[in-house]
């Protein structure tokens, strides 16, 4: 008798391809970090002059994303991917040669923060969650965060030792050479353009303007849309200002990259936990957890001078409750709104993440030039991480679900 795991041998190319295009880009991104010591020390540029990139680089992935979303929807996942993966390798290739702020921001900034709006999560969740049938999603987007998760896990500790040993140019043109094999994992991931969708019964699914008012006036995608900014302001304030940090401890500078590397080897297990979880479990609680539970590590963490064993504790915590979001906010929309238009409204949800993720990056940078310390920036995070951690799980408590119109009429 044949396994429902039988079904999903189809769909294994394109899980595969959205695995490996979503670990690369995420793992390049978020390991940048490792090199803003060295590139600041050497072009003359200030901590928070690199952290402008940063936000530059998360508002243009917000801006675009349901831009992406709505665009991969009328002309194909397959060249939407394909374009974001080049224009990846070209904002590598911008930064590797940058000897200014301009290039910096334009290749670190503007060109890799599209490319994000084309291959990061909420495009890979849309393309893994099309080829499976509806009672294994959850735990296949789980599957599909997790690999995706294992990108930094690689590219941080390649990243730092390069650098080291050659200088911080060469250990961004080592992400270059990671950054191509993005071009094929998209081709295959676009695979999935080949498939049908299936719609919930009466909708119109031709009109995105109608599925993202429908979406805008439901309440539950409203609070969780506005706990999802805190979660993006947390983790790009880690992952642009936790090596800035460490070396200020005067820890040593290779600590910063096995705690990125860290925290992309338990991003596979919190993501495939999570991923399971979400077809158990209401996933706005979930969420809400997530976001306390960081909250509280955050203040454990911060609170206290650094050592090595903290630091990889930490990050192995972080780790665990990192891109665990991913499959739960992807699956939820996945199931309240249809799958039609879930790239486009992943992608205004994210809008949410990634205005947290410009004043985490870019905040962060300011508090520390202002006051040469990042205490009130971690505080203000905890603060702000506890209430939208708490307001989730009231609201997911307080209220049942109910199927908006779009899913209905």
């Amino acid at each position: 008798m044949p396994s429902r795991f039988d079904a999903l041998r189809p769909a294994l190319p394109i899980l595969l391809g959205a695995s490996v295009m979503l670990s690369l880009a995420m793992g390049l991104r978020q390991s940048l970090g490792i090199f803003m010591p060295p590139l600041t020390k050497d072009i003359g540029i200030s901590v928070s002059d690199f952290t402008v990139a940063i936000a530059v680089q998360n508002l243009a992935w917000g801006l675009l994303q349901p831009l992406a979303g709505a665009w991969a929807t009328r002309v194909g996942f397959r060249p939407l991917m394909m374009s974001g993966s080049l224009l990846y390798v070209i904002g590598l290739v911008l930064l590797c040669t940058s000897h200014g702020l301009v290039g910096v921001t334009l290749g670190a900034g503007v060109a890799i923060g599209a490319s994000m709006a084309c291959t990061g999560s909420a495009i890979s969740m849309a393309v893994a969650a099309r080829p499976v049938p509806a009672a294994m999603r959850s735990t296949v987007l789980g599957l599909v965060s997790g690999a995706g998760s294992l990108g930094a896990l690689i590219a941080a500790p390649i990243g730092q030792v390069v650098a080291q040993s050659f200088g911080w140019r060469t250990g961004v043109a080592a992400f270059v050479i990671l950054a191509l094999v993005m071009l094929p994992a998209a081709w295959f991931a676009g695979r999935v353009d080949r498939l049908p969708i299936a719609t919930p019964q009466g909708a119109d699914q031709d009109n995105a303007r109608q599925a993202l008012g429908t979406a805008l006036r439901h309440v539950p995608f409203l609070v969780m849309a506005m706990a999802y900014f805190v979660c993006g302001m947390q983790l790009v304030f880690l992952t642009t200002h936790l090596p800035s940090y460490l070396d200020i401890c005067g820890m040593d500078p290779m600590l910063s990259a096995k705690a990125l590397g860290v925290i992309g080897g338990f991003n596979v297990l919190g993501s495939i936990f999570f991923g399971w979880a979400g077809g158990r479990v209401n996933k706005l609680l979930l969420l809400g957890c997530i976001y306390t539970i960081r909250s509280l590590a955050l203040t454990w963490y911060f609170s206290s001078a650094p050592t090595p064993a903290s630091t990889l504790v930490f990050a192995a915590v972080m780790g665990f409750l990192w891109l665990g979001v991913a499959p739960l906010v992807a699956g939820w929309i996945g199931e309240t709104f249809g799958l039609r238009w879930q790239a486009m409204l992943g992608g205004m949800a994210f809008f949410s993440h990634q205005i947290g993720s410009f004043v985490g990056a870019f905040g962060g940078g300011l508090v520390y030039d202002a006051l040469g310390s990042y205490t009130l920036a971690w505080q203000v995070g905890v603060g702000l991480g506890l209430t939208a951690g708490l307001a989730q799980i009231a609201f997911a408590v307080a209220t049942q679900r109910r199927p908006p119109a779009l899913a209905t009429t």
